[in-house]
């Protein structure tokens, strides 16, 4: 079970900056949230090592990148074993068109979030990941009209 970290309001408001733009100058951070430079850099440096902030990545615009559909996908399986489980993420985890896997509770087994160039590619992943697979007994298809930013991660 991951290990709980206390944050304080000044962690909380780094947090809420670096989430938006991790490349912002500790200078920067420093005035916006009231503390130093040094303090500033100490409070991420430990938050990193502490395993609160995993990544520095870089968010992609799917349209400029030309993912322009974005789907997401429920599926069930036929059996949940540990073994078929991981066969079953190890062969998404494969496809570069899944961005987001999901292993849930409920109706459905997992859900996952692709971005395609277009439908005829949605096609092409249908036919490679689902039907050729005897453990997926049924998915379902939730194609994305809009996305509509809510400012946070």
């Amino acid at each position: 079970m991951t290990e709980l970290v206390t944050l304080d309001q000044f962690d909380r408001k780094l947090l809420a900056l670096v989430q938006k733009n991790n490349l912002r100058p500790a200078r920067e951070l420093a005035e916006a949230v009231g503390l130093s430079e040094s303090a500033v850099l100490r409070r991420l440096r430990r938050m990193r090592s502490e395993g609160v902030i995993v990544a520095d990545v870089a968010v992609v615009d799917p349209a400029v990148a030309g993912e322009v559909v974005s789907i997401h996908v429920l599926v069930s399986l036929e059996r949940e074993r540990s073994f078929d489980l991981d066969a079953f993420i190890r062969k998404i985890r494969q496809r570069p068109e899944v961005k987001k896997i999901w292993y849930v509770t409920g109706e459905v087994d997992f859900v996952l979030l692709l971005r395609l160039p277009g439908m005829d590619h949605y096609a092409d992943f249908v036919d490679d990941v689902f039907h050729a697979d005897e453990n997926v007994k049924s998915f379902k298809t939730i194609v994305a009209i809009r996305e509509i930013e809510t400012g946070g991660v």
